[in-house]
């Protein structure tokens, strides 16, 4: 199985982020930072690529997704959700989503950007595979403080419940060497093992800082990972190759 892990940054990128999506062949898409709207479809992708058009992009039919918070757009009535997506070839057979950090609400000032909810969701394929996706607790560095260690010990306790072979995917907005990532050390974090040292295309922020992670548990034998240099968000993207 080929896993593909990308913040595509509300798929602002929109030609280069569905070209990437049209020229390879993924049978999971782990997603952060991906948005929807119930209504005014079109008006929302003369802006950004939505779920749909990665949908449609990448071929992958069946779908879990978990909004972290909302904003209205184009009028009162209409609520844009940004949150985590999974994208599988293969059908789902159990999902879950679990609030981590506050609670879900409609984005009306800075304040409520920086409050937003963070969640943690769990596909499970018919396969058997757990997909777990994770968009991390966000600080201005990436050690993250003590409110990123207790959110991660709440997304560990939930991954540790976990029956069968487990992929966790995300931007975690944290480092390796971050003391929060120590509450997941019961998984291979394939980012570390690798030498990976940036997972930023440089779109937004400078310097190296490899926040962005795969990890797997015993379950799963790796075949390939690498970060890819195409430029479709800030994030580069991370993909896997796997068996079980």
């Amino acid at each position: 199985m080929r896993i593909l892990q990308l913040n595509v940054w509300t798929g602002r990128i929109k030609g280069a982020l569905l070209e990437f999506l049209n020229s390879n062949d993924f049978d999971v898409i782990c997603m952060q930072e991906a948005v929807w709207i119930k209504d005014k479809q079109k008006e929302l992708e003369n802006f950004f690529v939505t779920v749909d058009q990665i949908k449609e992009a990448s071929g992958l039919k069946h779908e879990s997704r978990s909004s972290n918070w909302g904003m209205r757009i184009f009028s009162e009535d209409n609520i844009m959700e940004q949150g985590n997506v999974i994208l599988s070839k293969s059908e789902i057979a159990e999902e879950r989503n679990d609030l981590v950090h506050n609670e879900y609400g409609i984005v009306e000032s800075v304040q409520d950007f920086y409050e937003h909810a963070y969640t943690l969701q769990v596909a499970k394929l018919k396969n058997g595979l757990n997909v777990v996706n994770h968009h991390g607790y966000w600080k201005p560095t990436p050690m993250g403080d003590e409110t990123t260690v207790k959110v991660m010990r709440k997304v560990a306790n939930i991954v540790k419940s976990l029956d069968g072979p487990i992929v966790m995917c995300g931007d975690f907005n944290i480092i390796h060497e971050a003391p929060a990532m120590r509450e997941l050390d019961f998984l291979r974090d394939l980012t570390y093992e690798y030498g990976v040292d940036n997972t930023l295309s440089g779109l937004k922020f400078n310097g190296k800082v490899a926040c962005d992670h795969i990890l797997v548990n015993d379950a799963v034998k790796v075949k390939r990972f690498g970060v890819l240099d195409d430029i479709v968000s800030d994030h580069k993207a991370l993909v896997v190759e796997i068996v079980i």
